[in-house]
């Protein structure tokens, strides 16, 4: 089977008809409330169900069974963490939130140490999502890019050319989705495309598994003697160097997980401006709560999903299949060996859920530039309508600069050598700079004393010490072998620095 003319037909109806439906649902956007937070008024299951998609729907369809198939289980680990988070974020920070009344997760950081710690975190939030959402738009491109490879119309293109142009073709579309609809079109349409992806990686496991050429057994067998099933971890037989640099041991990835959570849905706007749409707390927290509880099914399926693949390939690598990067071999499956029609039905679908993803990080980061940063200072006497122009305009603004960023990691991940999976790229960027954001929050949730000099030195104590633990060029020009931490570790360390250096620096402008 190949990709087939059917196929294409079939994304360009689906992409077409879902852009309608979200123009639609979204109605006529007259005011930033409108635009950014849907008028408060939009119901805690599809909140639920849209936090879900927007983290982990490219990422997870894409990467995550290439997890599997290049690894094993172990990566399931994280997701307790996960689910630990969300119930503290829900306890601790959600209540201040709605307390506030506020737009955006660092307005609480503007009225506790002052405007300049607003536009701190503000700015790092960009900086975090231009390089998180770049890697989530150059996985988007994953599948589009394999099918106009196999489709044999681009031959004597390079692979970073084919993604060249599917990063561009997805973010056309993306920007006028995102300009019209507003968070109500994008929070509506990830419950839809949710369901539509899931329903048909589900279905793509059933042919999988009617498919092995040694049955659903052997598959299995294959896993276990390949180490391939395990799921906890402990590491205790690593010495400690060896101990903090595995991402995947059970203790790293709970508490890693955990804490990374606490940033993720606490202090990212991305995921804050979700739960802001709700109509009052107790709907935000029950559609954080049980979104964690939701991640760890998806993230079963899809790694599971990985494993039917290792057996349905026969253990091939990347390379022998023609691949370009692990990443690929599902949406290898895909184009090659669904019926005619469903296999365009699925892309579709994965295409739509992405660029909803897309849309909310286009739409979060408008949100967090024209509100934390903009209106302070340039728009304070302008009417409703003059901040939604400029809110549109700023969105389109941030979709020529997140497409860059996906040029970027695109001829990245194609470089000759050892690649991690995108989705640990993904997760490993956006924990960098989460350690930073949380530990702010905290020391302004936690501790009265510390003001705005201490939180901002803090802060930036907690991004800079970093550079010195993660693998890159500034541990190289260290003496010795440096100390690696794992990237869940990050957000982790990161916070505590911060909290640490905050304190101290109180106790000793106090003292003197």
């Amino acid at each position: 089977m190949e990709f087939s003319f059917i196929d294409y037909i079939v994304i360009v109806l689906y992409l077409a008809g879902v852009a309608f439906i979200g123009i639609k649902i979204a109605g006529r956007q007259t005011s930033t409330s409108d635009y950014f937070l849907g008028s408060r008024d939009i119901p805690w299951w599809a909140v639920l169900f849209s936090v879900v998609a927007t983290e982990t729907s490219t990422l997870t369809f894409i990467s995550i069974p290439a997890v599997a198939y290049g690894g094993n289980l172990t990566f399931l680990q994280i997701t307790l963490g996960y689910i630990v988070g969300r119930i503290l974020v829900s306890i601790y920070f959600l209540p201040k939130y709605a307390e506030g009344n506020l737009a955006t997760a660092y307005q609480f950081l503007g009225n506790r140490f002052g405007q300049s710690m607003r536009n701190a975190t503000s700015t790092t939030f960009m900086v975090t999502r231009l390089l998180a959402d770049g890697v989530r738009l150059f996985a988007t491109a994953i599948p589009l890019a394999v099918i106009l490879r196999l489709g044999g119309a681009f031959v004597g293109w390079t692979d970073f050319e084919v993604y060249v142009l599917s990063i561009l073709v997805i973010s056309f579309i993306t920007v006028l989705y995102t300009l019209i609809g507003g968070i109500k079109a994008v929070v509506w349409m990830d419950v839809m495309q949710m369901g539509v992806y899931i329903g048909g990686a589900v279905f793509a496991g059933g042919i999988i598994i009617a498919d092995l050429p040694n049955g659903l057994s052997g598959a299995i067998n294959m896993a276990s003697e390949a180490g391939k099933l395990q799921i906890l971890n402990f590491g205790f037989e690593m010495g400690f160097a060896d101990f903090i640099a595995q991402p995947y041991t059970f203790f790293t990835a709970l508490i890693g997980g955990a804490v990374f959570s606490v940033a993720s849905h606490g202090t990212d706007q991305l995921i804050v401006q979700r739960l802001l749409t709700t109509r009052n707390l107790k709907d935000s927290q029950k559609a954080l709560v049980w979104s964690g509880v939701v991640v760890a099914l998806q993230f079963a399926l899809f790694l599971g999903i990985g494993l039917l693949l290792y057996g349905f390939y026969n253990a091939q690598t990347p390379e022998a299949l023609g691949l370009a990067t692990t990443d690929e071999i599902f949406a290898k499956f895909i184009v090659e060996q669904l019926p005619v029609g469903l296999s365009g039905l699925i892309v579709a679908s994965l295409f739509a859920a992405a660029m909803s993803s897309l849309s909310s990080s286009l739409n979060s980061l408008a949100s967090s530039t024209t509100l934390d940063l903009y209106k302070p200072y340039f728009g304070k006497s302008n009417t409703q309508a003059e901040d939604l122009k400029i809110s549109r305009i700023i969105t389109i603004g941030w979709a020529i600069i997140l497409t860059a960023s996906a040029f970027f990691f695109a001829f990245l991940q194609l470089q000759e050598g050892e690649r991690p999976a995108v989705v640990e790229l993904g997760l490993g960027i956006a924990s960098y700079t989460y350690g930073g954001l949380l530990g702010a929050f905290l020391l302004g949730r936690m501790f009265t004393k510390p003001d705005k000099k201490d939180a901002l030195i803090g802060f930036f104590a907690g991004l800079v010490s970093l550079l010195f633990m993660v693998k890159g060029p500034i541990q190289n020009m260290l003496p010795g072998d440096g100390l690696a931490i794992a990237w869940p570790l990050y957000t982790v360390v990161g916070s505590f620095v911060v909290l640490l250096v905050g304190n101290i620096s109180c106790w000793i402008r106090n003292r003197n």
